[in-house]
């Protein structure tokens, strides 16, 4: 049985981290954090956990959870962790984070971005990026996971195997990327009532998206060369789901169907990452609910440039379900345990 904590468990990506979970048999979540609710019944905060859950709320104590929990996840905004990681608690326990506080390597484009002075940056190095798809041997021997945001996820996915293959000009990448509101996080903000975000759509954080950066970094490491991006996100009227849009310009002369196989070819293997057909496009409601991120390519002659499509759950595999995807690497489980969820529709 694993025991597991929740730093952070009345957030959206906690409260996903509960729900995925609490359906495991091999799994005891023995702590409910929350900074706001402490000492608050868990149901009665989200009631879809009535009579499912009857712990109560306790507060934000990592080092008295280290020594209860083989797994601490800690939903919580940037700068949480960073301000309270120590040896001691690493020795004692796996933290999978799920903020950005470790994601990117360069402590100083991490100020930068975040606006805040990293606390802890001697555990930058040692963070293992947590997408499988990429690191999934590092992420089984790692004590400190840095869990990926949902836009570089799906972006990453999206876009890497062509830069991987030499096949794209490493400054000619264009990503457009569309987010429910669940992506925001649950505080109160004028910018997510409802009738702001009704019946509309916007783009936000254009220039300077915070996580323009780790996608520029894995995306890097990838093409084997520095690579830079233009990265808007939109903000759109749905609960949950990421959309990408990305544009690049070809290097080579290839075809679609050499394109196509390049994706096949580094996918084929990949439970959760489906290459669609080729006469289907990527959508959000295919994917809500579900790990899976669902990619498709279209060649444009015209231009000369690719068009790369990825379509995700924000919640679950954009934070919470590729969380416990982490966790099963890390104790010898079955990837793929938890997770097999087929997405809802409607």
């Amino acid at each position: 049985m694993i025991k597991a904590g929740i730093i952070g468990s009345t957030g959206y990506a906690g409260g996903e981290l509960a729900r995925l979970l609490l359906q495991r048999d091999d799994v005891e979540i023995i702590w409910y954090g929350s900074k706001s609710y402490v000492g608050q019944k868990y149901a009665s905060i989200y009631q879809n956990m009535f009579q499912i859950s009857e712990d109560t709320c306790l507060d934000d104590n990592i080092e008295a959870l280290a020594d209860k929990a083989d797994v601490i996840f800690t939903a919580t905004p940037q700068g949480f962790l960073a301000s309270l990681l120590n040896d001691d608690i690493l020795s004692r326990t796996k933290v999978i984070d799920l903020s950005a506080d470790y994601r990117i390597k360069d402590v100083a484009v991490y100020e930068e971005w975040y606006k805040m002075v990293h606390k802890t940056p001697q555990y930058i190095k040692e963070a293992v990026y947590g997408l499988p798809e990429l690191n999934r041997e590092a992420i089984k021997t790692a004590r400190l996971i840095a869990n990926p945001g949902c836009y570089p996820t799906c972006s990453i996915l999206s876009v890497n195997p062509l830069l991987k293959e030499g096949l794209l000009e490493p400054d000619s990448i264009i990503i457009d990327a569309k987010s429910g509101t669940s992506g925001a996080g649950r505080g109160a903000k004028v910018d997510n009532l409802f009738c702001e975000v009704n019946e509309n759509m916007k783009a936000y954080g254009v220039g300077g998206h915070r996580h323009t950066p780790e996608i520029e970094e894995q995306l890097s490491y990838g093409a084997g060369m520095p690579v830079t991006i233009s990265f808007t996100p939109h903000l759109v009227p749905m609960n949950r789901g990421i959309l990408v849009t990305a544009y690049g310009t070809l290097k080579k002369d290839v075809s679609e169907a050499q394109i196509r196989e390049v994706y096949k070819k580094y996918y084929e293997n990949e439970f959760f990452v489906r290459v669609l057909e080729e006469d289907m496009t990527t959508q959000t409601k295919w994917v809500e609910g579900s790990n899976f991120v669902d990619v498709n390519v279209k060649l444009d002659k015209r231009t000369n440039r690719v068009v790369m499509m990825g379509a995700m759950d924000n919640l679950v595999k954009g934070a919470a379900g590729q969380a416990v995807q982490n966790m099963n690497l890390l104790f010898g489980l079955p990837e793929q345990k938890g997770l097999k969820m087929i997405p809802m529709f409607p």
